[in-house]
């Protein structure tokens, strides 16, 4: 099971790295699909396929890596940074570890936790700022970053990554989160 998991999630990395996603949609939209397959579906499966020592490796409080995770996803959703990021391509090699790294300390530091409540603490965090930044890219009344990528506006694809990120990440972490939450409450229950 661990190297169908491992192999799953470095399959979805190759094809998220590797494919030209950008012949598909426009620019945001394969972004934000890029930025959620990385942190919210590939990170964990390659946790949970990776050896246990390379994994509690990882691992880290999942307060902590929940707010690691929120500094680096929204640094890089600044405007400069995110243009830098679609302009340069040692910047968005450096986005896209960074992605992959924060990724992989929520879910090591989550999953791996001692306490499973502290895990579900940590997954509900990234549950809510995924949500709160999915909703403000659906709710901004232009276009963030088309001034600075030298694009033509298009409020409409990035509303279509907001909603990319509300529909991929919040139900995962928010679904990982309940489950660690059973699973603490489970542990706790009297035999």
């Amino acid at each position: 099971m661990k190297a169908l998991s491992l192999s799953a999630g470095l399959a979805l990395l190759a094809v998220l790295w590797l494919a030209p996603l950008e012949a598909l949609w426009p620019a945001f939209p394969v972004h934000m699909l890029r930025h959620m397959g990385l942190v919210a579906v590939a990170a964990p499966l390659i946790v949970m396929g990776l050896p246990d020592r390379w994994a509690d490796a990882l691992a880290m409080a999942p307060l902590l890596a929940a707010v690691l995770e929120f500094i680096v996803v929204w640094a890089w959703h600044l405007p400069m940074a995110h243009a830098l990021g679609r302009l340069s391509l040692p910047a968005f090699m450096a986005e896209q570890a960074s992605f992959l790294a924060v990724g992989l300390f929520v879910w090591a530091g989550c999953l791996r936790a001692a306490q499973p409540l502290a895990g579900a603490g940590g997954m509900l965090l990234t549950s809510m700022h995924m949500t709160l930044l999915g909703a403000l890219l659906i709710l901004a009344p232009r276009d963030l970053y088309a001034a600075l990528c030298g694009t033509a506006p298009d409020v409409t694809a990035q509303q279509l990554g907001g909603m990319l990120m509300l529909g991929i990440g919040t139900p995962i972490y928010l679904a990982a989160g309940l489950w660690l939450s059973a699973k603490a409450l489970n542990r706790e229950a009297p035999a």
